[in-house]
């Protein structure tokens, strides 16, 4: 096979994989005041969507002037146009060129072909089945075959423990080769209980004394499982932002959910928050779920230009926070960019690992399992340690192992 890695390789964002010129894994972009997308010109007969977050969906809908056969779970699909289109106003008003425009979006929505988890699909003499991934609801592992019989799998966005909002990865086949995320090589998740424990505990803290709790949170996974969570105390919260619109989605979709039910008691136990409503809530003693996850852009930054120089306000982040973003500006230096002014917090901002990909021990596991079957070939992305961790099998597992750089081109057998 040659795979050219177009993008997400040594980094977080932007991920693209195109195999044999033919067949292209994913086209994302990485998010930022001026999203990076994907290198070169590329022409792909089909294409695999894994999930729907920006990074792996987000540039999709600039190849349908292609026509390409589109494939992707139900719920990746419903995700992928709603932050299309949410894509194209943000460029629209920061005054950014448009990626595509409303006639890709709705294109894309015509010749998508959607399938779901264990389907086979044969496309340009290539056999590729999904599986679930785990990390959100819809996100798919997907396995790819050529007419010679040699065989890929790339993990996608993984996560091979249960979370409240969905269950853990499926049981993957065998592969030659393996493409694997490297999000959190050299960094194991805390247990989860632990985590909910001391995030409920802050929570309850800050309200005792008449604080603001604002909960940043990723509208498609993280918003869910935060809801799930509050609710499961009792805690009342609003939610605003695309949140609200993703848990209609999923909710409209049953089958991708571990537990529907919570989820939708969950929902109906927020008071969910849009437009003018946002000046008319009482601030104080409340707790806010909102978007972006990153800080970049939502209604998270008009909670925020309110409350960032009151003390007795916290600010908990729920997820990984990509170099470039407004959150990792927050955590490293203290400052944020509201309103093109740059904002010093004076309020407090805490970190939880919320994460929906697997942790190092999870990822090792994953990758040694392959290899004690079939897999000869791995190659590691999506993490800023991805070299470490190509090493790391190298030395630990004794197979073939890299991480590749954007641009470049590998060829197997």
């Amino acid at each position: 096979m040659r795979i050219d890695f177009k993008g997400g390789c040594r980094e977080v964002g932007r991920s693209a994989i195109l195999v044999n010129e033919e067949i292209l894994i994913d086209y994302g972009i990485k998010p930022g005041d001026r999203p990076d997308y994907p290198v070169d010109g590329i022409f792909p007969k089909s294409i695999f969507v894994s999930h729907g977050h920006l990074d792996h969906c987000g540039a999709v809908p600039n190849l349908m002037d292609l026509s390409p056969e589109v494939y992707m779970t139900h719920m990746t699909s419903r995700f992928t146009e709603i932050l299309g289109r949410d894509t194209l106003k943000i460029s629209e008003r920061r005054g950014l060129p448009e990626p595509y425009d409303e006639g890709d979006l709705q294109k894309l929505s015509r010749i998508t072909r959607r399938k779901h988890f264990g389907e086979e699909v044969r496309t340009n003499d290539y056999l590729a089945r999904i599986y679930s991934a785990g990390h959100i609801p819809g996100a798919s592992s997907i396995y790819l075959e050529d007419k010679k019989g040699e065989s890929l799998l790339y993990t996608g966005d993984i996560s091979t423990s249960d979370s409240r909002l969905v269950s853990k990865a499926d049981a993957m086949p065998d592969a030659d080769i393996l493409i694997t995320e490297s999000t959190y090589f050299g960094e194991d998740h805390p247990p989860r209980q632990e985590i909910e424990k001391a995030f409920i505990e802050s929570i309850i803290d800050t309200i005792d004394i008449g604080g603001t709790v604002i909960i940043p949170a990723f509208a498609i996974g993280r918003t869910q499982e935060i809801m799930m969570l509050l609710h499961s105390e009792k805690i009342p919260c609003f939610v605003d932002g695309m949140g609200v619109a993703m848990t209609g989605e999923m909710l409209n979709h049953p089958e991708y959910l571990k537990d529907p039910k919570k989820l939708e008691k969950a929902f109906g136990f927020a008071t969910t928050v849009k437009g003018n409503k946002r000046n008319k809530i009482p601030l104080e003693g409340s707790v806010i779920v909102t978007t972006a996850g990153m800080l970049n852009g939502g209604p998270v930054l008009h909670y925020l230009d309110k409350k960032a120089d009151d003390p007795k306000t916290k600010v908990m982040l729920t997820g990984y926070q990509v170099e470039g973003t407004n959150g990792r500006l927050a955590l490293d230096s203290g400052f944020l960019e509201i309103k093109d002014r740059i904002q010093h917090l004076r309020c407090k901002l805490e970190q939880y690992d919320f994460s929906a990909h697997c942790g190092d021990k999870e990822l090792k596991e994953l990758v040694r399992n392959f290899c004690d079957r079939t897999t000869e070939t791995v190659y590691t992305m999506h993490g800023d340690d991805a070299e470490e961790f190509a090493q790391w099998i190298r030395d630990e597992i004794g197979v073939e192992a890299y991480a590749p750089a954007t641009g470049e081109t590998l060829m197997t057998r």
